[in-house]
C-alpha cells in the first residue's frame, strides 16, 4: 500500500495541487494521539502547493502539522530547506509577519533564507522592513545572492528611495551576482520609477542578453516618467530585434504612452499588432487600449475595444465609465454603470467618484441624488473619499444645503473634506461660514494646507477682511508655508484687494527668487484697481525687462491702470500688442477694459463701435460699463441702448432700471422716468439691498440696507441721523435736492404717470 507521503508527492508532481492538499487534510483530520509525520519532501510539496495556490489557511495547517510532528520522538529534525519554503509561502500568501516569525526562529540561516524573508516583505509593500533586513544581512557577513539583491532593489523602487537603491547597486557591483539579469532588470525598474530614467536607460543599454522583462521595464519606466515617445521608440526597437512574443504588459505600457502623447496613429498600429497576438482581448492590455482611445477622444473606439475584452474586470469598467464622465457624458456613463452592475460586479469608490465628477449643474442634480441613494444602499456612503466626492457634486450642482448636510454627516473628515466645504462656501458666497468653519478646522487639524488657507484668503478678499489676512499670513509663516508660491501669490492678491498695497509690495519683494507671472500680475492688478497707474505700469515695464512673459491677467491690470487715469492712447497700444507680441487672444474681460477706457474718457461713440466689432456678443458687464458711462456723460441714447442690452440678457436686472432712471432724471425726461418706474413696479423688479460687514470685538457684524432686525438697530439709526445732520451742516446736498433745484419746471410732465412716490422723492 502506498504511503501518505508518496501519495501526496505523486499528486503534487502530476500538477494536482488541490488534490494533494485534500489528501493531506484527510490525513490531518484522522484522530490520533500524535500526528503521523510525513517525509520532508512531502511537507515541501504541500508548502509549495499552498504557495502556488496562495492558500494561507491551508499553509498554516501544514505548518502546524509540521511543528507537531517535529515535536515527536520520530519527528523531523530542524530543516533549513523546509523553513525557507515556509518563509516563501507566507510571503506569497500575504503574511510577511508569519514569514518573519519563521525566519527569526531558525537556528541557522543561509543566503536563501535571507533572500526569502526580504522578498516576503518587498512583495507585501513592507519596503522599509525589506531594506532593513537587507542591511542586517550585510552586517551578518552573508553575501547576497541575485534574489536578495533583486528584492532589495524592488523595495527601493516601491519606496522611491533612490539613495538606498544606489547603495544596493554598489553592493551588486561588488558582488559576483551583480551582473545577473534578475538584478539588472530590477535596477532598470528602480531607476525608471524613481525619476532617474536616464540611469535606467544606460543600464538597459549595457544588458547583453535582454529578455522580455528588460524591455518591459524600460518601456514602462519611460512611459511613466513623461518620455512617451521614447517608450514607443524602444517598443519599435524591441519588435525589430526579433522579440516576437511581447506580452500584455508591453502592450499596456505602449497603449498608455500613446494615450498620454495623443498619438492616435501609432496607437492604431499597435492595436493591429495586439490583435495579431490576441492580446487585445486580455484584461490588462485591452483596458489600456480602451483608455488610449478615450484619451484620444475616440470614445466609440474605446467602447468597441472594451467590449472585445473577454472578461473585463472592475478596473476595465472603471476606466471606460470615467472616460465618459470626464467628457461630461453623464447619461452614457450611467448606462455603462447599469451594465456593470448587471454583469455582477460591485462598484467601488473609484466607480462612483467618476460618476459624481460628471454631475455638473442643476440638470444633473437628480442623477447625483440617485447615485447618493445607491451609495447609502450598498454601504459606501460612509467612505470619506466618497463623501468628499458627494460634497463636491452637490456644490457643482448648486445645491449648497445638501453639500453642507454631507459635510456634517461625514464622521472621519480629512483635509480634503474641509477644503471641499470651504471651497463650496466661497463659490456659493457663504463667506461668513468660511470663517466659522475655518475656526473649527484650526482646532480639528494639527496642520492646515495651502488650499485651506487660500479659501480663507478668497473669502477675506471678498469682504475686505484685512485682519484675517494678517492672521493667515502669520500662521503660514509659523508653519513654514510662507515659501509656498501659490499661497504667497494668494496673500499678495488679497492684501491688494483689501487696499493694503504696502503689505502686498513687501511680500512681493521678499519673493525675489521665487516670483512667477502670477506674483507680478497680482500686484499690477492691485495697483491698477486703486488708481496707482504709474506704479502698475512701472511694474509691468520692470517685469518685461526681466524677460517674464505676461499673461492675460497681467494685461487686465495694465488696461485697468490706463483706464483709471485716462491714458487712452497708451491703453489702446497695450491692447494692440497683446496678440502679435505675446500670443494672448483678447477675452471679454480685456474688451471690457478697453470699453471702460474709452467710456471714462467720454469717447462713447468709439466705445460703441468697439462693441460692434468684437468677435463675440457683449455680456452684461460690457453693457453695464456703457450704461454707467452714459449716465456720467448724460448720453441718453447710449444709455437706452446699454440698458436694453442688459435687460435682453437679464429682464429682472434692477441696476439697469435704476441707472436708466437716473439718466432720465439727469436729462429732465420725467415722463420716461415715470414710465420706467411704473414698468419696474409692474414687473416686480426690486433693487437688491446693499450689504456691508464690520468686525467688532472679534465678531463679524452684517448690515443690510433698511434692515431693522439687528438687536441694536435703534442706536445704529440714531447715530446715522446724527451723522446726516452733521453732513448737511458741512454743506452736503442730498441728490434728490439737487434734482429738485435743477429741474424745477414741471410744465410738460404727465402728472398721472408720475407717481406720488416720485413727486415725493424729487420735490
Amino acid at each position: 500500500m502506498q504511503s501518505p507521503s508518496s501519495s501526496i508527492l505523486q499528486l503534487y508532481h502530476s500538477g494536482r495541487l488541490s488534490a494533494a492538499l485534500r489528501a493531506f487534510e484527510s490525513l490531518a483530520s484522522t484522530p490520533a494521539s500524535a500526528p503521523a509525520p510525513l517525509s520532508a519532501a512531502a511537507y515541501a510539496a504541500l508548502v509549495g502547493a499552498c504557495s502556488r495556490l496562495r492558500s494561507l489557511p491551508q499553509g498554516r495547517l501544514v505548518h502546524r502539522h509540521l511543528l507537531a510532528s517535529s515535536a515527536g520522538a520520530a519527528g523531523l529534525a530542524p530543516n533549513i530547506v523546509l523553513s525557507n519554503h515556509l518563509i516563501t509561502m507566507y510571503g506569497r500568501c500575504g503574511a510577511p509577519d508569519s514569514a518573519r516569525a519563521v525566519f527569526d526562529g531558525m537556528p541557522e540561516r543561509n543566503p536563501v533564507s535571507w533572500a526569502a524573508v526580504i522578498a516576503a516583505h518587498a512583495q507585501n509593500s513592507r519596503c522599509a522592513d525589506a531594506m532593513g533586513l537587507f542591511s542586517s544581512m550585510l552586517r551578518s557577513g552573508t553575501a547576497p545572492d541575485q534574489f536578495a539583491l533583486g528584492s532589495a532593489v524592488r523595495a527601493c523602487a516601491e519606496q522611491g528611495d533612490v539613495g538606498f537603491g544606489r547603495q544596493v547597486h554598489a553592493q551588486a557591483i561588488k558582488s559576483e551576482n551583480g551582473s545577473d539579469l534578475i538584478v539588472q532588470n530590477a535596477l532598470v525598474t528602480m531607476y525608471s520609477k524613481s525619476g532617474s530614467v536616464g540611469d535606467g536607460f544606460m543600464l538597459f543599454q549595457r544588458i547583453r542578453d535582454k529578455d522580455l522583462i528588460s524591455w518591459g521595464s524600460i518601456i514602462a519606466g519611460l512611459a511613466q516618467q513623461g518620455c512617451e515617445m521614447d517608450a514607443l521608440q524602444i517598443f519599435k526597437e524591441m519588435i525589430a530585434e526579433g522579440i516576437h512574443d511581447p506580452n500584455e504588459f508591453h502592450f499596456g505600457s505602449v497603449f498608455r504612452a500613446c494615450g498620454i502623447a495623443d498619438s492616435l496613429e501609432f496607437g492604431e498600429q499597435i492595436h493591429g499588432l495586439s490583435v495579431k497576438y490576441r492580446l487585445d482581448r486580455n484584461s490588462h492590455a485591452g483596458c489600456s487600449l480602451s483608455d488610449m482611445y478615450a484619451r484620444c477622444n475616440k470614445l466609440d473606439s474605446a467602447r468597441k475595444a472594451f467590449h472585445r475584452i473577454e472578461a473585463p474586470d472592475l478596473v476595465c469598467w472603471n476606466s471606460l465609465i470615467n472616460a465618459y464622465s470626464a467628457e461630461g457624458l453623464l447619461s452614457e456613463a450611467m448606462a455603462l454603470f447599469s451594465e456593470m452592475r448587471e454583469s455582477g460586479l460591485r462598484p467601488d469608490g473609484i466607480t462612483v467618484r467618476g460618476l459624481l465628477c460628471a454631475c455638473i449643474g442643476c440638470d444633473a442634480l437628480h442623477q447625483g441624488r440617485a447615485i447618493h441613494l445607491y451609495l447609502v444602499k450598498i454601504g459606501l456612503s460612509r467612505d470619506v473619499t466618497v463623501c468628499n466626492s458627494l460634497l463636491s457634486m452637490y456644490s457643482r450642482c448648486l445645491d449648497f444645503p445638501s453639500a453642507m448636510d454631507v459635510f456634517h454627516e461625514t464622521n472621519d473628515r480629512d483635509v480634503v473634506t474641509w477644503n471641499s466645504i470651504l471651497t463650496a462656501c466661497v463659490q456659493h458666497q457663504h463667506l461668513e461660514d468660511v470663517f466659522k468653519l475655518f475656526s473649527l478646522l484650526h482646532r480639528s487639524m494639527s496642520r492646515l494646507d495651502r488650499i485651506s488657507l487660500n479659501n480663507v484668503l478668497s473669502a477675506s478678499a471678498e469682504l475686505g477682511y484685512f485682519e484675517m489676512v494678517k492672521q493667515v499670513h502669520a500662521y503660514a509663516f509659523k508653519v513654514g508655508l510662507v515659501g509656498d508660491i501659490m499661497l504667497s501669490n494668494g496673500l499678495i492678491d488679497t492684501y491688494a484687494k483689501c487696499g493694503s498695497l504696502d503689505d502686498a509690495n513687501k511680500l512681493f519683494e521678499m519673493m525675489s527668487t521665487s516670483r512667477d507671472v502670477f506674483s507680478w500680475s497680482s500686484l499690477i492688478v492691485g495697483y491698477a484697481q486703486f488708481g496707482y497707474a504709474k506704479e502698475a505700469l512701472d511694474l509691468f515695464d520692470r517685469m518685461r525687462n526681466l524677460g517674464i512673459k505676461p499673461n492675460h491677467v497681467t494685461f487686465v491690470g495694465v488696461l485697468t491702470a490706463c483706464s483709471r487715469v485716462g491714458l487712452v492712447d497708451e491703453g489702446c497700444y497695450y491692447y494692440s500688442i497683446m496678440e502679435p507680441e505675446y500670443g494672448i487672444v483678447p477675452t471679454r474681460e480685456h474688451c471690457s477694459c478697453v470699453i471702460d477706457l474709452l467710456a471714462r474718457a467720454g469717447r462713447l461713440s468709439e466705445a460703441a463701435k468697439f462693441v460692434d466689432q468684437m468677435p463675440f456678443e457683449p455680456d452684461i458687464i460690457i453693457w453695464k460699463t456703457l450704461l454707467a458711462a452714459s449716465r456720467t456723460h448724460n448720453d441718453v441714447e447710449m444709455g437706452k441702448r446699454a440698458a436694453e442690452g442688459i435687460l435682453n440678457i437679464d429682464p429682472s436686472h434692477s441696476a439697469a432700471y435704476v441707472l436708466l432712471c437716473n439718466i432720465y432724471a439727469s436729462s429732465g425726461d420725467w415722463n420716461e422716468f415715470a414710465r420706467l418706474k411704473k414698468d419696474m413696479r409692474s414687473s416686480r423688479v426690486q433693487k437688491a439691498p446693499g450689504k456691508s460687514w464690520i468686525k467688532l470685538k472679534g465678531k463679524l457684524k452684517v448690515f443690510i440696507v433698511e434692515d431693522r432686525s439687528h438687536p441694536e438697530s435703534d442706536e445704529i439709526y440714531t447715530m446715522l441721523e446724527l451723522v446726516g445732520i452733521e453732513m448737511v451742516k458741512d454743506g452736503y446736498i442730498p441728490e434728490h435736492s439737487r434734482h429738485s433745484c435743477k429741474y424745477a419746471n414741471f410744465d410738460h410732465i404727465d402728472y398721472d404717470l408720475l407717481s406720488e412716490e416720485i413727486l415725493a422723492e424729487y420735490g
